[in-house]
């Protein structure tokens, strides 16, 4: 399951200091004699390395040209090699940074998913590759027109610590396939695994091809600086806009992959214990640290208590006890248990019935940062879990009496990276896909839409813009150019000065009088 995170508390905030303002008065100073550095750059120690990385990888660009179809294909089966190579070390190192992470979850969506982006990638790239022949207007033959498909460059991926492993090399399969070479910064808060990641890609690529670059937020803001050909950052919306006004120094185009509040919606024809199944699943995956994660779900009025019921009995036939059991991972750090408990407090304070599910009624040690799902009914509106992206095990349940109701709903909010709908009715089913807008769309189950290859993924508005995965991958880091050939025997004497009177009467033929 492709499963892209939030980042609520991870920060590529620039950092603050009592020298800002010195600092913006040398990048005046400076700025007009090297523009295309960014004036927020100067100053931070790691923004000179990157721009001789950047500089290096731009010359070997130039010098070998675009890569070939078979260099390509070279290109993914290498990355293919070294993340089937180092999958165990990969879950050990992913267990690591989190603490307790279940190392199937770290298998299914870390490795298979970026296998699984490379098979596709390369079953498709010949035809991906192929110029295009476009259509050339009559009056224009016998011309020809066709767009080529040309790498853009270097591509920055900033990539987040709850899927660190898929989210650093899922952008970079799309990355290769277009030809392109790429500089990944992967999150401070997965030390293990980013350093596992420089390790993998320096045996694998060249340094001027494929770089991973590691550090604190002052790495990443430098990453976010530079003048790339187009930079991939996922993680929260906040941290997105800090992100994308960096970028924009520079006018480097961005794929913001971000979150929201993604909704389930159980209709009135479809089973609440299946639902409520399905729905924990999505929840409980990564212990709810899911940017594609149900956030909170709306069922049919008067079927909130038999909806509780069922998810107690599908979280304890998925997770019989908690603190223990490998399979259910940990909360990231101590500030996000933190802030997950503070969130349920401020529900409980201000009237909210919290539900714990907690099959064998274990005391949870908070050192271990292992969190029990938390149901929460009658929640306000402008309570915190309601207002912010959750993204840990806390799911609020609300009601509505008319679909229409629910649809109006999810319509009065941002924009939602996902949202899932639980019906059999194909009138219905219609009804919620033409009447919402979300980045992607489960219907009769949570997240899997990202798991499906040949769907592109990324977000609308809030929730994010651009997309990769797919076909939609290889555009995005493409320049798609257009040509058109001029034939040896032409028209084009007729359209230039001085204008005779054949060419007004070819305007009338064409326009009229």
């Amino acid at each position: 399951m492709s499963l892209i995170e939030n980042v609520p508390v991870e920060s590529h905030d620039p950092p603050h200091s009592a020298d800002r303002a010195d600092r913006a008065d040398r990048a005046d100073r400076s700025h007009k004699s090297n523009p295309r550095v960014s004036r927020d750059s100067l100053g931070n120690p790691a923004a000179s390395e990157l721009q001789a990385l950047l500089a290096k990888m731009k010359a070997a660009a130039r010098k070998s040209g675009a890569p070939d179809y078979d260099t390509r294909i070279e290109h993914l089966d290498k990355l293919e090699r070294t993340v089937l190579a180092r999958k165990h070390d990969i879950a050990k190192a992913i267990g690591m940074d989190f603490g307790v992470r279940s190392k199937h979850e770290s298998l299914l969506a870390e490795v298979m998913m970026v296998v699984n982006a490379i098979k596709h990638a390369r079953a498709h790239l010949h035809e991906w590759m192929e110029t295009e022949p476009r259509e050339v207007s009559w009056m224009f033959l016998p011309g020809r027109a066709e767009v080529l498909m040309q790498p853009l460059g270097v591509i920055g991926i900033i990539a987040p610590w709850n899927y660190p492993v898929q989210l650093a090399l899922g952008p970079l399969v799309s990355a290769l396939a277009a030809g392109n070479r790429a500089i990944i910064k992967p999150s401070e808060l997965v030390p293990d695994t980013a350093e596992l990641l420089k390790t993998m890609l320096t045996e694998t690529f060249a340094p001027d091809h494929v770089s991973v670059v590691t550090g604190g937020i002052d790495v990443s803001e430098a990453v976010s600086l530079l003048p790339l050909d187009h930079l991939v950052f996922t993680g929260s919306t906040r941290v997105g806009k800090i992100v994308m006004k960096a970028a924009a120094e520079n006018l480097v185009p961005v794929t913001l992959e971000l979150g929201g509040k993604s909704p389930a919606i159980v209709g009135e024809g479809y089973s609440i214990a299946q639902a409520a199944q399905k729905i924990m699943q999505g929840k409980c995956f990564n212990a709810g640290q899911t940017c594609i994660a149900p956030d909170y779900v709306m069922v049919p009025k008067g079927r909130a208590d038999a909806f509780v019921e069922e998810c107690k009995a599908a979280f304890a036939a998925m997770y019989p006890r908690i603190q223990t059991n490998p399979d259910y991972t940990a909360i990231i750090n101590d500030k996000q248990y933190e802030r997950l408990q503070s969130v349920l407090k401020d529900a409980r304070d201000r009237g909210a019935k919290i539900v714990e599910l907690n099959p064998s009624k274990e005391e949870l040690d908070p050192n271990a940062r292992k969190m029990a799902p938390h149901l929460v009914l009658h929640a306000k509106d402008d309570t915190v879990l309601m207002q912010e992206e959750i993204f840990g095990p806390i799911l609020p349940i609300r009601t509505y009496e008319s679909l229409d109701e629910a649809i109006a709903y999810v319509n009065d909010h941002p924009r939602p990276l996902a949202l899932y709908f639980f019906e059999h009715d194909q009138k219905r089913i219609d009804q919620v896909l033409r009447d919402t807008i979300a980045g992607g769309v489960s219907i009769n189950e949570t997240m899997l839409h990202c798991a499906q290859d040949d769907l592109p993924f990324g977000g609308v508005g809030a929730s994010g813009m651009g997309a990769y995965h797919a076909r939609e991958g290889f555009d995005t880091f493409t320049k798609k150019k257009p040509v058109f050939y001029q034939s040896r025997i032409n028209g084009s004497a007729l359209l230039k000065p001085p204008y005779a009177k054949n060419i007004d009467f070819a305007l009338k033929l064409l326009l009229g009088k």
